[in-house]
């Protein structure tokens, strides 16, 4: 296999690369890690004339923590983030949860906006994001700034909420309440998540105070399981039936679909499973 030819553009700035994404309109595309744009190029299930590499844009870069809130920046990759000595010290879990996606040649070019904009079902990091209530910061130009909940941004298989010539600035992830214990799952077959799930537990005086699940890759995007939380916030302590019960709320609410790693049933299933695990996990 072998990459169409096309011309690469060298964007610095946010409102560089929206002219040249209006320039050259549906026949050219944001190139970043390109872990995945280039697959599909190879494989012939994309072409572009034009791509606009947006890495060397400096406000798209770095980690900061700003008013109790983790920003990162769209083009760090997954590698920087599973390095980085404040991710290990404010939001260890994330550092975690990067270190398991897919593999080091992938994590090394790969980034977390990336990542995000492709809306790949099977993604770990939104799943994970989506528990902690992260919210994503789009530009375009000097002053088209807004932010959107990553659950309004992440829009089906394959779509988001971005406008025309917008990018994807920054990633916002509040920081948990301290106590919060935060413990992400999955099932993978060729480093391909087939199933994930995301719990962030707070508890209070042996009570639950405060609960949040995620499950993705087994529906078409990922989900905030709410059925779920509410059946565990109203038990108290999770108990094991109260646990079971959830787990099944979660298991239908994620809409699960048959792809190539198994029926809906089948999916359904590793879903409970792994809300079981994650939930005990994070209350142990």
């Amino acid at each position: 296999m072998t990459l169409p030819p096309f011309d690469l553009h060298r964007a610095t700035s946010v409102e560089e690369a929206g002219g040249l994404l209006r320039r050259y309109g549906d026949d050219a595309a944001v190139h970043c890690g390109g872990t995945e744009l280039l697959l599909l190029l190879k494989l012939g299930f994309a072409a572009y004339g034009h791509l606009v590499d947006i890495k060397p844009i400096h406000d798209l870069q770095g980690i900061a923590l700003d008013d109790g809130t983790l920003v990162i920046g769209s083009t760090v990759t997954h590698r920087e983030i599973e390095r980085s000595e404040l991710v290990a010290e404010k939001l260890p879990a994330l550092a975690a949860m990067e270190r398991r996606v897919a593999n080091l040649r992938v994590r090394n070019v790969g980034t977390l906006g990336g990542n995000l904009c492709f809306s790949d079902p099977h993604s770990d990091p939104a799943t994970f994001l989506l528990a902690l209530d992260a919210e994503v910061e789009c530009r375009r130009g000097p002053s088209g700034q807004r932010r959107l909940a990553l659950s309004e941004f992440v829009l089906g298989p394959y779509q988001t909420a971005l406008a025309p010539e917008e990018l994807l600035a920054a990633i916002r992830i509040p920081l948990p309440p301290p106590g919060t214990r935060i413990v992400h799952e999955k099932l993978s077959f060729h480093e391909r998540p087939a199933a994930t799930v995301t719990a962030a537990v707070r508890q209070e005086s042996g009570s639950l105070a405060d609960v949040r699940i995620a499950v993705g890759s087994v529906g078409a995007r990922p989900t905030r399981v709410r059925d779920a939380e509410r059946i565990l916030a109203a038990s108290g302590d999770a108990s094991g039936q109260a646990l079971e019960e959830a787990a099944e709320a979660a298991a239908v609410a994620a809409g699960p679909v048959a792809d190539s790693n198994g029926s809906a049933d089948y999916k359904a299933s590793l879903a409970a499973v792994l809300v079981r695990r994650c939930v005990a996990r994070a209350l142990a």
